[in-house]
């Protein structure tokens, strides 16, 4: 069944999102995230206080910007950037944030949905802002999350059915 414009414009998150979200409480280590990022085959969590509020978002990314960091350096008029190679400098990196509250390392302004917004404001959120998961809050709360191929194949079974 193919819906109809109106129909597909009315979608809301609650119709697509994941309502089982994987996260970390506020007190988690970044070992406990990369645990979780290696388990369950993810890239990224929500990380959320003892009321299921989102707090911060840490993603893998966030973990190769601060294990890969680089120095950089000005010389006479140039300006450059070199990038640390040295494995042992990595590991001894990696190992040094293990133990870190993963709110060190996360994203403290995330950026949310509510659980009543439209499908099409949800994919323009992602589009805009370049992210590949939205956390999803009724009253604040962590209710449920949306990727952008959750959108893609919403969409894209309501105009092939």
């Amino acid at each position: 069944m193919q819906h109809t414009k109106e129909e597909r414009s009315s979608m809301k998150a609650s119709d697509i999102m994941n309502r089982h979200v994987y996260k970390v409480k506020e007190g988690d280590t970044v070992r406990a995230v990369i645990e979780k990022f290696i388990d369950h085959r993810i890239s990224g969590l929500p990380i959320v206080n003892d009321r299921n509020e989102i707090v911060g978002y840490i993603s893998d990314g966030d973990i190769m910007r601060y294990i890969g960091k680089k120095s950089d350096r000005i010389v006479g008029n140039f300006y450059y950037t070199m990038v640390i190679s040295d494995p042992e400098c990595m590991e001894e990196r990696v190992s040094q944030i293990l133990d870190l509250n993963a709110l060190v390392i996360a994203k403290r302004k995330v950026v949310v949905a509510s659980w009543d917004e439209d499908i099409d404001q949800i994919a323009a959120i992602l589009g805009k802002k370049q992210i590949k998961k939205l956390p999803i809050v009724r009253s604040g709360v962590l209710v449920g999350i949306i990727s952008r191929g959750d959108v893609i194949r919403h969409v894209f079974r309501s105009v092939t059915n």
